[in-house]
């Protein structure tokens, strides 16, 4: 990792020599956007005339809030997903400070060298795929440029290669988000984003995936991949997943909790008796995806756990779905909460909801399934 001022600064003067060409090739979204108070941390940081202002109008957030010295400034980081606006968030002067922010931090020039720093973390090249994909086929997608948990995700990965190897599913794995453009995604059935966490597809790719979707392709999430506390890609926050994460407990961070079946007809949820137990690090959201259409397949019974977060906020959420299912024009979005623990990718009932939701996301034809 990349740590500190000085690496910061010859990273970007490295820039100035030798990829000053990428930041016109690669799309990325923030290649043009004007600094502000919600830029994440890490494009602030990599760039020492933004460093500068934060260092004088909002020390307290020059360093990280996990007691590390210095941000880490290369992928995985929690400098990808926090923003000053998200930092600032709990004090009461936060709005002045978030102006004052975007105000300095606005007037900085996006020198060649910054904008190809910004679009670093961005693939540009197609991996190489398999020459042959039978299908039905599954594309598991786990770039992460946000926060990671190896545990997590080696455990998802153990458990998707056995419900495929049963179900006689092609899979193909990648962190490579140059894989979403139209040749590659129309060789499968579905996208399976495994705790994925920070901005990870540029422009295009944003663009190929969403049309894929919208045309008939499906999509599962797990866990981390709709719970970042910062999502600058509004349509897969609010159109694909149907809800923004806001946070989960930290009092104590993994608590036991009752998960009610709140679909028991359904095909992903049927057999599964009406409730259980278990432990794991409970996301909430912005708001219920039942709002806007989602099937609901599980939710949290609040009375049974403290849903209080960082900073002692009410996370409470009243109706508070942890997986659902979601139509996005032709395609199919199945979304499980469930998934830091990585037991809970063998306990019964998740596992049964995980390989299900994968089933009703890789075909359209499925009880319960979406317009075609």
């Amino acid at each position: 990792m990349i740590r500190g001022w000085a690496p910061a600064v010859a990273l970007v003067l490295s820039l100035l020599a030798g990829a000053v060409a990428s930041a016109r090739d690669i799309d990325c979204p923030a290649r043009n956007e004007p600094y502000g108070s919600r830029t994440v941390m890490l494009d602030l940081m990599l760039d020492p005339a933004a460093r500068a202002v934060i260092e004088r109008l909002a020390p307290s957030i020059a360093k990280p809030p996990f007691g590390d010295k210095e941000w880490m400034l290369e992928p995985p980081t929690f400098a990808a997903i926090l923003t000053p606006a998200s930092l600032l968030r709990s004090r009461t002067d936060a709005a002045a400070l978030d102006a004052a922010l975007d105000a300095e931090l606005g007037r900085i020039a996006l020198t060649p060298a910054v904008r190809a720093a910004r679009c670093a973390r961005y693939d540009a090249a197609p991996p190489a795929l398999p020459a042959r994909v039978p299908r039905p086929a599954l594309l598991v997608f786990g770039k992460i440029n946000g926060f990671r948990d190896v545990p997590s995700v080696t455990a998802a990965n153990r458990a998707v290669a056995g419900i495929a190897a049963a179900r006689g599913w092609t899979l193909v794995a990648t962190d490579n988000g140059a894989v979403f453009n139209a040749r590659n995604l129309a060789r499968f059935d579905a996208v399976l984003w495994n705790n994925v966490s920070g901005d990870v597809l540029t422009l295009s790719q944003r663009a190929a995936f969403r049309r894929w979707i919208e045309r008939g392709g499906g999509y599962a999430g797990m866990h981390g991949s709709g719970g970042d506390p910062v999502t600058p890609w509004a349509w897969y926050a609010e159109t694909l997943i149907g809800a923004r994460f806001i946070g989960h407990p930290m009092t104590p961070q993994f608590q036991s909790a009752r998960v009610r079946v709140e679909d028991p007809a359904n095909p992903i949820t049927a057999g599964l008796g009406t409730e259980w137990t278990m432990t794991e690090e409970w996301y909430s959201f912005d708001r219920s995806p039942r709002r806007d259409g989602s099937r609901v397949l599980l939710t949290l019974d609040e009375s049974s756990y403290a849903p209080i977060g960082l900073g002692k906020e009410n996370l409470a959420m009243g109706d508070h779905p942890i997986a659902w299912t979601r139509c996005v024009g032709r395609g199919r979005s199945f979304y499980s909460a469930i998934g830091h623990r990585p037991e809970n990718y063998e306990e019964p009932h998740s596992r049964a909801v995980l390989e299900r939701g994968l089933a009703w996301a890789m075909d359209g034809t499925q009880p319960g399934g979406c317009p075609r």
